[in-house]
This record gives C-alpha cells, structure tokens and sequence, in this order.
C-alpha cells in the first residue's frame, strides 16, 4: 500500500502540474499554431469543467471497482492520451480537446487517495494523510513554471508534451501494479449520491466547501499577474517570483491545516475560522489596491495560506458519509470545491470588465470589486457554515 500511494502522490504531482502549465505556454502556441490567450484561457477551463464534470462517475466507479483500476485506466487514456493530442496539436481546437481529456485523466487522482484513507485508515487521521497528498502534490504547480519553461527551450513544447504524455502512460503502469483496493463493503448495502445530497448534516458544509478554495485557487492561477502588471507594473520574470512565493503559502498552509482537527478536536471551528481568516485576508487585498506592492504581495500569500481548509473539509463531510458511499462521497465534496473555483474563475472575468466599465476608475477599482466579491462569497459561506455540526468520532469505514 505505500507503494500505491507514492505512485498516486506521483500523479497527483502531474495532475496539479497540468492545471498550471499552459502559463509558459502563451507565446510558443501563439507563434506555432496561432492559439492566443483567450483560446489557452477557455482550454484550461475546459481542463476544469472536464474534471468536475467526472467526480460523480468517477465516485461510483471508487465504490462499484475500486481506485486501482479507475486511477490507472483514466490517466492512461485520458492524460497519456491528451498529452499526445496536445503534443500534435495543429489548432487551438486540438489544444482545448487535449486538455479536456488530461482533466477526465486527472480526475480520479485524488480522490483515489482519499477513498484510501477513507477505507483503510483511522478517521482521526483522515485530514492529516489528504493534507499531505494535496502539499506534496501541489509541488506539480510550482514545477509548471520555471521548470517547465526551461524543458520548452531546450527541446520544444512537442518533444516536452510526448515526454509528458510517456511519463503519465509509466505513472498510470505504476497505479496498475502497486495500489491495492480496500476490502470491498459485503453488507448489501445499495445507495447513490442522491442519498448523500438528502443528509441534512451536509446540506451547511456544502456553500462554504464551494467558495473556500476559490479566492486562492482564482487569484494564484488566474488573477496574480494581471493584478500586479496593472496596477504596479512588475515584469514577468517579478510576477513569477509573487507567484512562487503564493504558491509555497499555500502549499505551508495545507500541511499546517492537516493536524489542526484532531490538536483542537474539532473540524468544524478550524473549518470556520479558516474562512473567516480567508475572507478578512481577501476583503483586505481589495481594500489596499495600489497601497503597496510588498503589502499585495504578503495579502496574497495570506489568502494562500488561509485558503488552504480543503483536506479538513472532506474530512468533515467524511465523517457523515456511510462506508459503501465513500467513493461518491468524497468525490461529491470534490465536485463541490473544484467546481466553485470553476464557476468563480469563469465569473470573474465579465465582472472584472463590468467593473472597469462602470466605475470609470481605472483598474483600482476593478480589482477592488474583484477581490471584494471573492472576500464577500467565502464570509457568507462560513457564516451558512456556522449551523453545521461537527461528524461524529465514528469508527474508521470499513
């Protein structure tokens, strides 16, 4: 078994890096086959919509097959196989479907570590083991920068696409060997996710488990640059370091948040206060537009930090679920997460332009309207969040 999660850690590396990587990708595919920023922009959010878009078939396949085969099959044929589309891509068109089938082949990834822990591990230890897959993993994000960068220049975006595409393809032969599958759930027990979304106990988790993420998530791979180039005209390579520092405060808040459960015994009051420490970060960032690059900076690195809740939300929502719904549970909170960053990513943008237009104030005022909504959605989910219960000390699903 630990065999099997150092291959899922693996690919959860990748899969984090194939959210990240068209960003040094920009001026290659423009100049080689003509796809612009917009064209790379509705690729990655096609990788996003993909990728949720799976969680639920993904979870039934947890339950009904187990994660081996389900981790191994997708990043096979869809990450291996869009890799390779990519890598020969002659048209924009060719890059968004590439990209949509490496998120159907990321979409398991996680989620397959999770079902793990949830099946075969103490419940107590439930948040600690997600939070380190999702710190380690996130290592894909930094790696799709400068790293990948430099492999571009060196050998092209082709060659380093097949290179990619070979790389998922021994990853997937790994998941196939090494990860085992929990003892199948022998109690007749029959349920679907219609039978998690009637459990009132969730029905609180469910807003803020969607906008938790999203300023992190929006601001770190979408909002960054534009933000620092705007308003205080930092260079590239300035923005790839804001960007590197973000990354790592997020990356220190996930391993940070992991243990936090069971050192104050509870997950729903650091779920809570973690908003709540997300939404004052983010409504500060938009009340100092233009106020200081250093203070940006530290502001963004804050929501990073704080915004980080993500493994001690499904471990909260975890402890409700019955065993023979693990897989479409944790997936089902998936949904939730991955999908708000989706739909607030795809929403920022018109309001962004909507912003800029109205005030007539340039584009302090935008970023101030931008950041404020992203601090305004994540109080009102924590404040919904408040009526939730904490799950109880149940015995490990098995």
């Amino acid at each position: 078994m630990r065999s099997g999660l150092i291959m899922l850690c693996l690919a959860y590396v990748l899969s984090q890096f194939f959210r990240a990587f068209l960003a040094v990708l920009g001026a290659p595919l423009e100049a080689d086959i003509g796809a612009d920023a917009s064209d790379l922009a509705f690729a990655s959010g096609l990788w996003f919509l993909t990728f949720a878009a799976m969680q639920l078939p993904v979870g039934w396949a947890l339950d009904r097959i187990g994660p081996r085969r389900t981790a191994s099959a997708l990043l096979l044929l869809g990450g291996g196989g869009g890799a390779l589309l990519f890598a020969v891509a002659a048209s924009a068109l060719h890059v968004s479907l590439a990209m949509a089938f490496i998120g159907i082949g990321c979409a398991p990834i996680l989620m397959a570590s999770c079902y793990i822990f949830a099946r075969q591990f103490p419940v107590a230890q439930f948040a600690t083991l997600a939070a380190v897959m999702l710190g380690v993993g996130s290592v894909g994000n930094l790696v799709a920068s400068y790293p990948m960068a430099l492999a571009v220049e060196a050998v092209g975006w082709r060659a380093t696409m097949v290179g990619l595409a070979v790389l998922l393809a021994l990853v997937a032969l790994g998941l196939a060997v090494w990860v085992h599958d929990p003892e199948p759930v022998t109690d007749g027990a029959r349920g679907s996710v219609l039978d998690l979304l009637r459990m009132r106990a969730l029905w609180p988790i469910f807003p803020l488990m969607f906008v938790a993420y999203a300023p992190a998530a929006a601001i770190r791979w979408l909002w960054i640059g534009p933000y620092l180039t705007d308003i205080y005209g930092l260079s590239t390579a300035q923005v790839g370091q804001a960007s590197l520092i973000m990354g790592l405060a997020m990356i220190v808040g996930t391993l940070l948040y992991g243990p936090l459960d069971r050192l104050f015994g509870t997950q729903k009051w650091v779920c809570l206060v973690g908003g709540l420490l997300t939404g004052a970060a983010t409504l500060a960032l938009a009340g100092t537009v233009g106020q200081g690059v250093g203070l940006a900076i530290a502001l963004c690195a804050l929501v990073g930090l704080f915004g980080a809740t993500f493994p001690v939300m499904i471990a909260h929502a975890r402890g409700f679920f019955p065993a023979h719904l693990a897989g479409r549970g944790v997936t089902l909170m998936n949904l939730f997460g991955i999908g708000g960053v989706g739909v607030m990513q795809f929403g920022s943008a018109p309001l962004h332009s909507a912003a800029l237009a109205v005030s007539g104030q340039g584009d302090a005022a935008a970023y101030t309207a931008l950041f404020g909504f992203f601090g305004a959605a994540v109080l009102i989910g924590a404040l919904i969040y408040l009526f939730s219960r904490d799950a109880p000390s149940a015995r490990p699903l098995s």
